[in-house]
């Protein structure tokens, strides 16, 4: 059997890269009585049986996976936001780096449409590189920040993810204009883009790497979580954990809280802990749920 890469999935097909050449493979009847899901992403074995077709007979162990979108042994996530049209929503912003956390994907945070609006850009990345995270600031139409982002895909599997609109395409269009991928102006009666990007593909990149491009979305969920583990999430928080009064502190209304004297003394950014405790009300409201 031979060993590649489920790069593409559609109408019963999964398109496996195998060094040069890309086969059109289908599920072997095994697994599909088994129930198994083909990801792309997926590291597969394969029998050929042509020149560009063949059957997938086993799934290698997964490194790891995301729900939305549907993609496994991702290594990094590209969460792409623009300063402007659509304005970033900082709270979405943190839903997706916890999601990308929880999935053990690291982010890297890009504001795009930097020739937009330079202050807006400066003012998230001065919340978000305090905190921890890979920030960059690019535009698809000067090209700012290209290169930094080019570097940043250069080894192992990305995902861009972000809302509509934020110019994932463009980037991409922008860094290999071969792609030539399907782009739709923020639509001016809702405030946000439509969708453009309508299945999940690995592409490969001249200079390296291999990206997933992926349909925008305004919303979403979190991951299952117990209410005590959401602070891991924020990196910011993590020296100020063991200084806490109360083991399982939840930084909410507990005395003696370490966290809230960093974000009273301007350590923490107020913004985030603002995030952090809407996020912490709703994984609550998750909990009461699962056991009502």
């Amino acid at each position: 059997m031979r060993a590649g890469v489920v790069i593409k999935a559609s109408g019963g097909f999964y398109y496996v890269r195998s060094e040069a050449a890309v086969y059109a493979c289908v599920l072997r009847g095994r697994l599909r009585r088994q129930g198994q899901q083909v990801l792309v992403g997926d590291e597969v074995e394969y029998t050929a049986t042509g020149a560009q077709s063949g059957v997938i007979e086993n799934l290698r162990p997964r490194r790891s996976r995301l729900v939305r979108p549907p993609v496994a042994n991702v290594d990094r996530a590209i969460l792409v936001f623009a300063v402007r049209d659509p304005y970033p929503n900082p709270l979405l912003i943190d839903r997706l780096l916890i999601q990308a956390g929880a999935a053990g994907v690291i982010p890297v945070l890009c504001m795009n449409k930097a020739d937009l609006g330079a202050e807006k850009a400066a003012g998230l990345t001065s919340v978000y590189r305090p905190a921890g995270y890979a920030v960059l600031v690019t535009s698809a139409k000067t090209g700012a920040g290209l290169d930094a982002l080019r570097e940043v895909l250069r080894t192992g599997v990305s995902v861009f993810a972000g809302p509509s609109g934020a110019g994932k395409s463009s980037l991409l269009n922008a860094l290999e204009p071969g792609l030539s991928l399907k782009t739709q102006a923020v639509s001016a009666k809702i405030g946000r883009g439509r969708h453009t990007t309508r299945h999940v593909e690995l592409l490969p990149l001249s200079g390296g790497g291999l990206v997933v491009d992926t349909p925008g979305f305004s919303s979403l969920a979190l991951p299952p979580l117990e209410r005590t583990e959401l602070a891991r999430f924020f990196p910011e928080f993590q020296a100020y954990l063991p200084d806490c009064r109360f083991t399982g502190c939840l930084h909410d209304q507990e005395p003696g809280c370490a966290v809230k004297q960093a974000v009273a003394a301007g350590k923490i950014s107020r913004l985030r802990y603002e995030n952090y405790l809407k996020l912490l009300h709703e994984v609550i409201e998750q909990e009461k749920r699962k056991y009502d």
